[in-house]
């Protein structure tokens, strides 16, 4: 059966360079028989806040609003948003999500950040009950598509921002892997505004390139919910390294291993 494919677009501009990688997107997936879906959000207004207005009907508890749980029951019940239903069904019927978007601040612009915020709900996405646990997505690949304002070089162990491994790890993990996707390594556009055309082209030659077998990739390795303790959620001791972390996020004070 053919792949769907779900690209979330977060750029105001159809001339931008993370238009060009969309549309390159589109381009050699739906040429591979892939069923390739966007959601623009800037072109669709979609709504960054998450408020009460996202839920349909009568509150649990007006005075005291928790969208956490709120949108838990609405969701539950089939009360949510239509804008967010729908882009849930597209979630849904996704085998592979790619995030287009500029860096802003270290992360993803705010109507992105609306996005993780409104559609992946609690039980929908992700549960209190079972962190990092939950299998709704867990045969669905998902990877962020970038830009950076700043080179390279800045972002490395010793550049002033520090590891970008360092900076995804609330997207990859906190996002992406809590919800359970298998996370593919992140396709990094650097700096392409600072850069020569030539270079800006290559850049999209060789996203071109990766997309052909993207959907064969392996997605990264992270820690086996199984190493942790189900009471304290820390690493068993017979886990833990002292030579290296085991993740970006779980260095134990040590050096990175490699291909962390």
């Amino acid at each position: 059966m053919a792949k769907k494919v779900l690209i979330v677009y977060a750029h105001q501009s159809s001339s931008s360079f993370n238009a060009a990688a969309k549309n390159i997107a589109v381009e050699v997936l739906t040429a591979q028989g892939c069923t390739v879906e966007v959601s623009d959000l800037y072109a669709m207004g979609f709504k960054a806040t998450a408020t009460a207005e996202d839920i349909k009907g009568d509150l649990k508890d007006a005075e005291n609003f928790s969208y956490l749980e709120e949108s838990k029951l609405a969701w539950e019940q089939g009360r949510l948003s239509d804008d967010i239903t729908k882009e849930q069904s597209k979630l849904t019927e996704a085998d592979l999500v790619i995030f287009q978007f500029p860096m802003y601040w270290f992360s993803v612009p705010g109507i992105l950040k609306g996005w993780f915020d409104r559609v992946l709900t609690n039980g929908f996405a992700f549960s209190q009950k079972k962190p990092y646990g939950l299998e709704t997505f867990k045969d669905k690949k998902a990877m962020l598509s970038f830009t950076t304002g700043s080179p390279e070089s800045m972002f490395c162990t010793i550049g002033i921002n520090g590891d970008i491994n360092v900076t995804l790890w609330p997207l990859q993990n906190g996002i992406l892997h809590y919800c359970g996707f298998q996370v593919l390594p992140p396709e990094v556009f650097w700096a392409p505004a600072l850069t020569a055309a030539a270079d800006r082209k290559k850049m999209l030659a060789r996203w071109r390139t990766r997309l052909q077998d993207l959907l064969e990739e392996e997605p990264l390795s992270f820690t086996p919910l199984d190493w942790f303790d189900k009471e304290t959620f820390q690493l068993k001791p017979e886990h833990i390294s002292e030579e290296f972390g085991l993740s970006v996020g779980i260095h134990l004070s040590n050096p990175l291993p490699s291909q962390s």
